[in-house]
């Protein structure tokens, strides 16, 4: 065994990251599915996470991905209130490439197999049209589309969920939570980054974006040809001079050693997962006295609507429940502030505690 995939077992059963309740490796040649299927924790009820579709460079980078994915779902879950664990799935491969009708049912027949245990929605490389496919094989699938009984795109109350929790933050630390005249920096206005910037600007904050793919840029230029500017990266972003809030929307790791640093923003809230790159970044945001909306509180909405989704989709009841992202992420600063620790520990530990409540007695 490679010492990466010793590295990957080790987090699996022994680190602090781990913890991990089962894993299962998935393969169907014929169609050249390669997944892994995560499940965190069922404390709360069944693991709830989507399917990330993904060309990983190797095998173990996506077991990684997996295993930290569902985690970073069993404590979205419980901040969000929601009767169900964290899991997560990842299939490996460019799905520009290698996505097919009969790859997305063999996918959906090993989700089935699990009996329940883990519930699959959209994620990365993974949309609305894919889960009426998977769902055709598996009933545990959620994020489908209206005309097969879903909720649709999730990443509007995603979004929804972020403008709610920079919100709170603007509360928290300007005592007013409007985002008025605030100027915004968004990376990445894809399936999330496009939503958000409309509830930024309807309010009437500034607002500078960027995206790797041009026509994702192009997108909101031309909705908003006088009230966004774009940038050429996300390293010119971070350094915007006069930046009140920095939201990744991209993939994680966005705060890491070398961003972190040069940041101009007061607040960092966005809806990209697992942004701290390692552990210890929390503490080095509050150092620079940066206030850091926990990634998996905030971008929470998406995960409600889906849930939603499995009693009868309503998507006033889940707005009104991803509303309440607001008074969570300020429980959440208040918390950190009295306990003296960064909101991304405060709400470590709050979600643990729920987890931890939930377990039967043995």
């Amino acid at each position: 065994m490679t010492d990466v995939s010793d590295g990957v077992l080790h987090t699996l059963f022994r680190s602090d990251q781990g913890g991990h309740e089962q894993v299962v490796l998935c393969q169907d040649r014929a169609t050249g599915l390669k997944a892994v299927i995560a499940i965190h924790s069922t404390a709360l009820g069944p693991a709830l996470g989507g399917t990330r579709f993904y060309p990983y460079a190797s095998e173990e980078e996506a077991v990684a991905d997996a295993l930290n994915l569902a985690r970073g779902m069993s404590y979205k879950n419980a901040m969000a209130g929601l009767g169900h664990g964290g899991g997560k799935a990842v299939i490996i491969g460019d799905p520009e490439r290698i996505k097919s009708e009969e790859l997305l049912l063999a996918y959906g027949r090993f989700v089935a197999s699990l009996g329940g245990r883990y519930v699959t929605a959209c994620d990365v490389g993974t949309y609305v049209a894919d889960m009426d496919v998977v769902a055709r094989e598996c009933r545990w699938t959620t994020g489908r589309s209206p005309e097969h009984g879903g909720a649709g795109d999730s990443s509007v109350l995603t979004s929804f969920g972020v403008y709610q929790g920079m919100r709170a933050a603007a509360q928290h630390l300007w005592g007013d939570p409007s985002l008025r005249d605030r100027k915004v920096g968004v990376a990445g206005v894809g399936k999330v980054g496009h939503h958000l910037v409309e509830h930024l600007r309807a309010e009437g904050a500034e607002v500078v974006i960027t995206d790797v793919r041009e026509d994702a840029v192009r997108r909101v230029l031309d909705r908003h040809p006088e009230d966004v500017s774009a940038v050429a990266d996300t390293a010119e972003l971070i350094r915007t001079e006069g930046l009140d809030i920095y939201a990744p929307c991209a993939l994680g790791g966005a705060l890491n050693d070398d961003s972190v640093p040069v940041l101009t923003a007061r607040v960092v809230c966005g809806a990209a997962n697992n942004q701290l790159a390692h552990p210890g970044v929390e503490k080095d945001l509050a150092d620079r006295g940066i206030l850091y909306a926990p990634d998996y509180v905030v971008n929470a909405g998406g995960v409600i609507q889906v849930a939603d989704e499995l009693h009868g989709f309503d998507f006033d009841r889940s707005k009104a429940k991803a509303s309440e992202i607001f008074d969570t992420t300020l429980a959440i600063f208040a918390r950190a502030k009295e306990d003296g620790i960064p909101p991304a520990a405060a709400a470590d530990r709050i979600a643990e505690q729920r987890m931890a409540e939930a377990r039967p007695v043995r």
